[in-house]
């Protein structure tokens, strides 16, 4: 930004000693800092301030972005009505025998192309009753 080639600097400091003199100089320079300093600190505080402002337009354009894409894909692929999914026929029971009961028709344990979810119960525990010797996990009374 500001350009300071070695020469003028020390034809400045030269300067600045004849005028203000070698009694007051330190005084002037830590003056000149602290106003350098505050500078810099404005400058720096400026920055951060236009970085969150351009930060928060991109974001507000990326949510645009996103919400026109949403309203795209809710275009092309409509979620099914509620009713819809009552109405469908509840799925065969499952039968575990061997795959030629089947007459023909694919292993449903073994069907990766079901998109219905698999629901297990949830197993009954019964507490032990009392006076009864706990077992380790290996099967071994404790």
């Amino acid at each position: 930004m500001f350009d300071i080639a070695p020469t003028e600097f020390m034809l400045v400091a030269f300067v600045a000693l004849v005028v203000i003199g070698p009694k007051d100089l330190p005084k002037a320079m830590r003056v000149v800092g602290y106003w350098v300093g505050k500078a810099r600190g404005v400058a720096r505080q400026f920055r951060q301030g236009f970085d969150t402002m351009v930060r928060e337009a991109e974001l507000e354009e990326m949510e645009k972005r996103w919400a026109a894409e949403n309203e795209r894909i809710m275009r092309e692929h409509p979620p099914a009505p509620p009713a819809a999914l009552d109405d469908e026929a509840a799925p065969a029971p499952v039968s575990l025998d061997k795959p030629s009961d089947h007459h023909g028709a694919t292993d449903p344990v073994h069907d990766d192309t079901s998109d219905r979810p698999v629901t297990v119960e949830k197993p009954h525990i019964v507490p032990a009753a009392p006076g009864t010797p706990a077992h380790t996990p290996d099967g071994a009374p404790s």
